[in-house]
């Protein structure tokens, strides 16, 4: 009785994903008042109907079960998330966090350079800004100006949002919510960190450095980076900033940019290229469908949209990415990400309706990731004709690796960061008059960087990134950026194109690309789904039953050799002294103690 009651309830769970997924998609891909309130009553018919399942569900006595799978199965569906809200509170939540996302998704700057202007996206024209104009007081004004856009508008709906979650963490037998679900206990991400941290403050010294050699005293010799100066809204990765901070600045680097621009690339093109990566390993094909309801680059009839990539399962062989797409490098890995999500998808859709998820959400980001280290080498770059060069030398390689250092290796504390400042939000241990405040101590204490001028509780600066104003939990990116070094150094080994200690085939320069055998190894695992714990997948590709960052340090090793040798020769001071930026808890009080040390 209980098999057969599972396998109804996976037919109701499928076909309500699928109601669910396409107002979602269409509120996501044309932000309309109409479509918001359809995407809030389908979300909300869903939530009903979830509702319903789950007290049929409480019924059964599952814990007793002795087959293994069907309890497992009948744990997945006995918690419902902010499902299990009353209705009105479920409208309010969903017509909450649509409204934050709306605030963002349409979110317009002014030109510096001519206030008339006033059309600019965060994508593409902000990120553009950001990543190439080397002008401080421009970018201060975009950085400021950004979350000045966001933050103030959305302050007091986070705080319902927040309570919304809580009282559905709380319905769901959780303290608070979010609970890391399924994934490792909170003290193994900082020993991560703390394995990866030495590194981490090698690359920092070493930017600081150079952004100074650039800026003069805008950058301290000691002090956090001043965040605008580092290519990135959020300075969460610093890859734009390489032209001015390569080791070895007068080598010629690769503008892959440029070659595809020559080549005539279409945002079609670079996912047609992804595609072409994943089968070349024997995976799946993308099916007819996602080439027909894919949204890859930004429509040109005017209409606004969430353009942050996001990647798509409404089961039954219907799979979609949505990618406000330019022509550039970045972007290029961004679809192999993209991409890695839908071959997700596509292994583990012959599972169970509750399986079909990843092993944990940070090998989901990690699959893209993995691809993308390899699509990123100059050797396969070379191979699909986007590098001229057939032979890089060692300070080629170096200014490579170095380029994916401020990628990985930067981002690591951020990923970190983010999720420390929403489960204490969440936990009650950072009230609202604090918020901002702790949020810049967050990242002074973990990222070094700080912000272009005083910050106050009159701001919300956690605002200006789309996951926390999206209910999109963080710490997945930071599991994702460990194990995909794990992930790679498995699959390089079987593709045979690594080799331990062994100069001519090192782990960041393999490619994995053409190796049925990795693609096979990896097929293996992704087929599993969540259909057993993450260790145990973890496990069928790596041999491994635990993350670890020896993957990762073993991939930078010679970056951080070098490093080391170029900030002790040039005596660069590693870590950074305390901020001189100012927190309160208003902007007058930041101004009052502004004159005060003036006049002292």
């Amino acid at each position: 009785m209980a098999v057969s009651y599972i396998q109804y309830l996976s037919e109701r769970q499928s076909a309500r994903h699928k109601r669910d997924s396409e107002g979602e998609w269409a509120y996501a891909s044309n932000i309309t008042e109409y479509n918001l309130k359809n995407k809030v009553t389908i979300g909300t018919q869903v939530a009903d109907e979830a509702k319903q399942d789950w007290l049929e569900t409480t019924k059964y006595h599952w814990k007793s079960f002795r087959n293994l799978d069907l309890r497992r199965q009948f744990k997945k569906y006995t918690d419902l998330g902010v499902a299990a809200l009353p209705t009105k509170k479920f409208e309010k939540y969903s017509k909450t966090l649509s409204e934050m996302e709306k605030i963002y998704a349409t979110a317009k700057l002014c030109d510096f350079h001519n206030s008339s202007k006033c059309d600019l996206y965060l994508e593409p024209e902000i990120t553009h800004i950001l990543s190439t104009s080397r002008d401080p007081d421009e970018l201060k004004n975009v950085w400021i100006e950004w979350r000045k856009a966001i933050g103030p508008k959305v302050k007091d709906m986070f705080e319902t949002y927040v309570n919304l979650v809580n009282e559905a963490a709380r319905l769901n037998n959780f303290t608070v919510g979010p609970k890391v679900k399924d994934m490792f206990e909170t003290e193994q991400f900082h020993n991560l960190w703390e394995q990866i941290k030495p590194l981490y403050l090698q690359i920092h010294a070493y930017v600081r450095n150079k952004l100074r050699q650039k800026y003069g005293d805008i950058v301290s010799e000691k002090g956090p980076i001043p965040a605008h100066l580092l290519g990135n809204m959020w300075a969460q990765t610093w890859s734009n900033i390489a032209d001015i901070s390569l080791p070895y600045p007068n080598i010629t680097s690769p503008t892959v940019t440029q070659e595809m621009i020559n080549q005539g690339y279409t945002p079609l093109k670079m996912f047609q290229t992804a595609n072409d990566f994943f089968v070349s390993l024997n995976l799946t094909a993308m099916p007819g469908s996602f080439w027909e309801k894919s949204i890859l680059e930004k429509p040109s009839d005017g209409r606004e949209l969430i353009c942050h990539a996001s990647a798509w399962d409404f089961f039954d062989n219907d799979v979609r990415i949505k990618q406000c797409t330019d022509v550039t490098e970045e972007d290029l890995y961004t679809a192999h990400h993209e991409m890695g999500h839908i071959e997700y998808f596509l292994q583990y859709a012959s599972q169970p309706v509750a399986y079909r998820e990843g092993a944990n959400s940070g090998f989901h980001e990690a699959v893209g990731d993995v691809i993308s280290l390899s699509v990123s080498t100059p050797k396969h770059l070379q191979k699909i004709g986007l590098l001229n060069q057939t032979n890089l030398d060692a300070a080629a390689l170096l200014n490579n690796l170095y380029k994916t250092g401020l990628d990985k290796i930067v981002f690591l504390p951020f990923g970190y960061l983010m999720d420390l400042w929403r489960w204490d939000v969440f936990a009650g241990k950072i009230p609202k008059s604090n918020w901002n405040c702790k949020w810049w101590e967050l990242r002074h204490d973990y990222q070094g960087v700080e912000p272009p001028v005083d910050r106050s509780e009159d701001d919300f600066d956690p605002a200006a990134k789309y996951h926390i104003i999206a209910n999109v939990p963080y710490i997945r990116y930071f599991v994702s950026f460990v194990i995909q070094f794990q992930f790679h150094r498995a699959l390089c080994l079987k593709a045979g194109d690594y080799v331990p200690d062994d100069p001519n085939k090192p782990l960041h320069n393999c490619d994995i690309y053409q190796s049925t055998t990795a693609g096979n190894a990896l097929g293996d695992m992704l087929q599993m789904g969540s259909s057993k714990p993450w260790p145990d997948a973890m496990e069928v590709l790596t041999g491994q039953r635990n993350m670890d960052a020896s993957g990762l340090l073993e991939y930078f090793k010679p970056l951080q050799t070098w490093l080391e040798e170029e900030n002790n020769k040039n005596g660069v001071f590693i870590g950074w002294e305390p901020t001189q930026r100012v927190c309160s808890s208003t902007k007058k009080e930041n101004q009052e103690l502004e004159t005060s040390s003036e006049s002292s």
